[in-house]
């Protein structure tokens, strides 16, 4: 059994994502959970996360009512809010696992640090709510002074950090150290074909997603396919098979924390699934 801990549903007709422009045309269309199901059709993936992809609390409420394989929804509340505490308790739903806000969208490359984000972030750990961070290198700084003012809440850092493989990123594993050294951080192995770019076959994406694992440890360490951004790249079978074959050195056990394990303790311990 395998748990996809990081994926994306949305309907461009339902609502604006601003993110979506040409270069992304493809995947500029509705997909649902028949889109997923079809995707992962012939693999072992049997329940999944999905996660936010716009800050509109319509689009979380959406992706609540969504049926299986999804079982838990990372979604998306204003953090910065004075009464984020209400709001949360107004979207609380046993499938609500977790929030997102894309920090890497922010003008600000201290938006993480801000005092009222600290403020929502202490909201969500007294929610039992984890926090995703989205950030590459420029939110780097700014992250690790949110993980560290806020010990109690739990943080998952997606993409591996988003490392810059196409041109090398020689301060990824110093970075991924600096979160690493964190215990209330735990890391997706996910959408590193499509940070590797178009001729991502011909780049290191398996060393950085061992080196990712190596770094926090497979019981810190989940597999995301961050599907459908990553048709970008290749089909979600290819995805979930480079993943694998990328961190077949692992034991049994080890591989079925990344697989499975990890995101079922992180995000699913109090989630409830719909058929």
């Amino acid at each position: 059994m395998i748990i996809d801990a990081h994926h994306h549903l949305w309907d461009p007709a339902d609502r604006p994502y601003p993110w979506m422009d040409d270069s992304v045309a493809p995947i500029r269309r509705r997909f649902d959970v028949d889109d997923l199901r079809t995707a992962t059709q012939g693999t072992d993936v049997t329940r999944t996360i999905v996660v936010q992809a716009v800050h509109d609390p319509g689009e979380t409420a959406w992706l609540l009512a969504q049926p299986a394989p999804v079982a838990g929804v990372v979604g998306w509340v204003d953090l910065t809010a004075p009464d984020v505490a209400d709001r949360l308790a107004t979207i609380a739903h046993p499938r609500l696992v977790g929030i997102r806000h894309q920090a890497q969208d922010e003008p600000d490359p201290e938006w993480l640090a801000r005092p009222d984000v600290v403020r929502g972030a202490r909201a969500l750990a007294t929610a039992g709510i984890v926090f995703d961070l989205l950030i590459r290198a420029r939110e780097h700084a700014a992250a690790l002074a949110l993980v560290d003012a806020v010990p109690e809440a739990s943080f998952v850092l997606d993409h591996a950090g988003k490392p810059t493989i196409e041109h090398g990123d020689l301060g990824w594993r110093e970075r991924m150290r600096d979160l690493a050294a964190r215990p209330n951080v735990v890391c997706k192995v996910s959408g590193l074909l499509t940070e590797a770019g178009p001729d991502w076959q011909h780049q290191p994406v398996a060393r950085y997603a061992r080196e990712a694992v190596e770094t926090f440890g497979p019981d810190r360490s989940m597999f995301g396919s961050d599907w459908p951004v990553s048709t970008l790249a290749t089909d979600y079978v290819d995805v979930l098979r480079t993943t694998q074959e990328a961190l077949s050195g692992l034991t049994p056990a080890e591989r079925d924390a990344v697989f499975r394990g990890t995101a079922e303790r992180v995000y699913l311990a109090g989630a409830s699934s719909q058929t």
